[in-house]
């Protein structure tokens, strides 16, 4: 790992990047699902419903959903029967989640806090791993990826859906002057948190482009790399598989 990493803008230490991550999802965690409303326009119900889609959850599949806090993948994803492990960093997006499932009469998640980078489950554990609008928070993304890679089993998937870089002609700059301009404001007013939308807003920016993601997918040890843009490229899904 490098002695310094991107904190949005910023070039920090690792252990201060996961530390200030950490304050900005503590600090989002109860408005997280409402600013993204307010953010995508609801679009990203959307683009979750696709994501699944993709992923195609299975009965008696074990499935880890890493950054998965406040249960969005997961809830579409246990319709299937599949059993699913929701794991996040942050325990305060995890309680965000749990109160969302009592509310809909889900008990059959599992919740358990976890470190993308050092996993606690055994080698070969799940048959699939899904991360959503989560890859780009982690300190050490290579790291994060060779977990995944472990944590799968023989013929698993690893799928992740993730604001990328849009390539679009005219929605490239629309996009850049809504994320830079509006978007901090939005956090101000709706969550009471300028700067963590912010963050937020610089951390997709500094996040690698679709071709360099999936380079470093397949860095890590998966096959058949694929990568799906969505709106152009303003999100994407990336997939691999072990094999």
């Amino acid at each position: 790992m490098t002695d310094t990493v991107s904190f949005g803008y910023e070039q920090v230490s690792p252990e201060e990047k996961t530390a200030r991550v950490g304050g900005v999802f503590s600090n989002v965690a109860r408005k997280y699902d409402i600013m993204n409303d307010a953010m995508s326009g609801g679009l990203h119900r959307l683009w979750k419903d696709t994501f699944v889609r993709r992923v195609k959850p299975q009965p008696d599949e074990d499935i880890l959903d890493m950054a998965g806090g406040t249960g969005d993948i997961a809830f579409r994803m246990e319709k299937s029967g599949a059993q699913v492990t929701v794991s996040d960093i942050n325990e305060d997006m995890l309680g965000v989640g749990m109160d969302r499932a009592m509310k809909r009469g889900i008990d059959t998640l599992i919740w358990s806090p976890q470190n993308a980078e050092t996993l606690t489950f055994p080698d070969r554990h799940f048959d699939a791993y899904t991360i959503a609008f989560g890859i780009r928070n982690v300190t050490d993304i290579p790291a994060a990826l060779k977990e995944a890679h472990r944590v799968l089993r023989y013929g698993g998937r690893f799928y992740c859906l993730e604001f990328s870089t849009v390539e679009w002609p005219g929605l490239a700059q629309v996009y850049d002057v809504y994320s830079e301009r509006l978007v901090p404001k939005l956090g101000k007013a709706i969550a009471g948190d300028e700067d963590s939308y912010r963050y937020l807003v610089e951390s997709i920016r500094r996040f690698p482009d679709m071709q360099s993601f999936k380079r470093m997918i397949g860095e890590a040890g998966f096959a058949q790399t694929k990568v799906e843009p969505i709106m152009g490229g303003l999100v994407a899904i990336h997939s691999g598989w072990k094999v």
